[in-house]
């Protein structure tokens, strides 16, 4: 079976994909690939936890060509998709000012200069410092970025009144 397009006849597959989009339907194999790879696209945004509308992802290829012609447009093609958020869960975090509670130590953060003083007083790096994530509820509250030092002021009855310094990551 010489010359069929089959595997081990040297084209890279350039004669089988020819030879498969002619079976499946008489229009361009450019935009059979950009429709599947768009389909593909959404179905993984979609399972990441993106609001994907599912005519997006079960829109045929007929249904394709007609809004995207034989040739498509790389730019007609981009999308925007948003992520699902549970407004449930923001609320629920909203319900209380966590930094007004009994037990939540005071957040100060450093300015760059501060910071660096207390690295080399310390004659440490910013990864050496204890880690207060990104996704903590203080720092969600305040905004806190990745690398900025957070001064931990404790005082309290509970605990004696001590300083500690985290780094957000």
């Amino acid at each position: 079976m010489e010359g069929n397009g089959l595997e081990g006849d040297g084209s890279n597959g350039e004669a089988l994909g020819k030879c498969l989009s002619g079976i499946v339907d008489d229009g361009s194999t450019e935009s059979h690939r950009y429709y599947l790879s768009r389909r593909t696209v959404l179905e993984m945004l979609r399972d990441r936890g993106y609001a994907v509308p599912i005519s997006e992802i079960n829109l045929s290829l007929q249904e394709f060509r007609a809004i995207y012609g034989q040739s498509p447009d790389f730019d007609r093609l981009r999308l925007s998709v948003t992520h699902k958020t549970d407004p449930s869960k923001r609320i629920t975090d909203l319900l209380v000012n966590i930094t007004k509670h009994v037990l939540k130590p005071k957040h100060q953060v450093l300015t760059e200069q501060e910071k660096q003083k207390l690295l080399q007083k310390h004659s440490i790096e910013e990864k050496q410092l204890p880690r207060l994530l990104k996704k903590d509820a203080i720092a969600r509250y305040y905004g806190y970025e990745r690398g900025q030092v957070v001064k931990v002021m404790y005082d309290g009855e509970i605990t004696q009144s001590h300083v500690t310094y985290r780094c957000v990551w």
